[in-house]
């Protein structure tokens, strides 16, 4: 768009085109003119750039009304403006019925009009604006933003493009750090509700009691500190889409009342008497075992079956076939711009230990160790001292000079330490919370604790 709007005239009669042509120009608008509906029309089918037509709805060749419609027809961002002597509520209200953004009689008034062009030149621009907004959301939040070429994500992609059309429940399965989330907005961003809101929530992160607030919003007074209503996140996201992410920590309090928002499409306020209708899409995350937590009363087996439509299970990196040089170079060039350097080169000691490495921490700990190997990188060169102490020692001691041991050892007594020191390990990282260890190492709580107590760790 010209900086200050490029403006078509149809106009018949020549003493209004040179009004509108004085009354523009000096404004600093690109201004063209034509006296014929059938010219402009043809002119319009050429060029689709005009931010603003002013139009007459009497015209020689075609109506003003079929000029609107042809600009409509090329560029729907385009504000199109009917000027006439005759007016009347019925030709007034079929022009905005065509699409017109306002309607001037003659004679009009010099400032009303330059008023009423400048706000439909900032309408044109506010959409164009918005268009490219909505652009970079898809390129952000596309399939092509989450890296990735293996055949396991390969097979994410496609159930995930042939379920994000539809309204069907997903739930989303992988470790800590796979990239659930990401795999939701593209979900979202890749369906009919794109438009709409996108609603994330960690349902793990957040007191039972807090969290029926959270989701479904609760009147003046409900509890102490309740001094005004408020909208739950299910109303907040209604005709779009709410991520759950951790589902299989919630009460089976607050499952009860998800189960019957699936269900029935409806929700009570904390507080409140009255129900209100809503229309969600749900997408569901967890690291969990639910079918095990289903067998044990720890989740409802009615909801495991409603969230449990499609089922998508996100692998973790170290099954990724091929992924690992594919991610570093994704990350490099997302931390490189955010940190306005140049990486020329990766040396084949970096990514040794990289392919060495288990990768607990999945793609997340990968996206953290390359940021920190952009910053701390030298001559635009990456190199393995840039990697954290810890993952180097790690890589040492159980990487590819994992069998360098002199003298003779006993197989399975090495499996045992190096199994033993991943305990550790987690446990360090997880602060001793055995629940987060376990997430880290990708096993089950009870797994984990069976295998403290093999090793004789606390």
């Amino acid at each position: 768009m010209a900086e200050n709007g490029k403006i078509l005239v149809v106009e018949d009669e020549s003493v209004i085109r040179d009004v509108l042509r004085r009354l523009f120009r000096p404004q600093g608008y690109t201004v063209e003119m034509v006296g014929r509906g059938d010219e402009a029309i043809e002119i319009l089918n050429r060029k689709n750039d005009f931010d603003v037509i002013i139009t007459d709805l009497m015209l020689p060749g075609a109506s003003g009304i079929e000029v609107l419609k042809a600009a409509k027809e090329v560029n729907q961002d385009a504000s199109v403006i009917l000027i006439t002597a005759y007016a009347t509520v019925d030709s007034a209200v079929d022009a905005m019925k065509a699409g017109a953004f306002d309607y001037l009689t003659k004679p009009f008034n010099n400032d009303q009009v330059l008023l009423t062009v400048k706000k439909a030149l900032e309408r044109s621009q506010l959409l164009i604006e918005n268009k490219f907004l909505k652009k970079e959301l898809d390129q952000k939040y596309g399939f092509e933003n989450i890296a990735g070429n293996s055949p396991q994500m390969q097979e994410v992609f496609d159930l995930v493009r042939q379920a994000a059309p539809s309204n069907a429940t997903i739930l989303i399965r992988g470790e800590s750090g796979t990239g659930k989330e990401l795999v939701a907005r593209a979900t979202h961003f890749n369906s009919p509700r794109k438009h709409r809101q996108f609603v994330a929530l960690n349902a793990g992160s957040i007191p039972s009691d807090l969290l029926e607030s959270q989701l479904f919003g609760h009147v003046r007074g409900a509890f102490t500190g309740a001094v005004a209503d408020k909208k739950g996140l299910f109303e907040t996201a209604d005709r779009g889409s709410l991520f759950l992410d951790e589902i299989g920590n919630i009460s089976l309090e607050i499952q009860a009342k998800l189960l019957r928002v699936i269900q029935e499409k409806e929700f009570m306020p904390v507080g409140s008497t009255r129900t209100q209708r809503v229309d969600v899409r749900l997408i569901c995350a967890t690291n969990a075992d639910l079918e095990q937590m289903v067998a044990q009363g720890k989740f409802r087996d009615d909801l495991y079956y409603r969230l449990n439509v499609i089922e998508v299970r996100l692998p973790a990196l170290r099954n990724r076939e091929g992924d690992l040089p594919v991610l570093v170079d994704h990350f490099i060039g997302k931390y490189e711009k955010e940190n306005k350097k140049t990486i020329k080169k990766v040396t084949p000691d970096f990514f040794h230990i990289l392919e060495q490495y288990p990768w607990p921490g999945n793609v997340r700990e990968l996206e953290n160790i390359v940021e920190r190997a952009v910053v701390l990188a030298r001559d635009g060169t990456i190199t393995k001292e840039v990697l954290p102490p810890s993952l180097n020692k790690k890589t040492t001691s159980f990487g590819g000079n994992f069998l360098d041991i002199d003298g003779d050892f006993n197989f399975h007594e090495q499996i045992q330490a190096f199994e033993k020191a991943l305990l550790v390990k987690a446990l360090e990282r997880s602060e001793g919370v055995q629940k987060k260890a376990a997430s880290i190492l990708g096993l089950k709580t009870t797994t984990l604790s069976e295998m403290l107590k093999r090793h004789k760790l606390r």
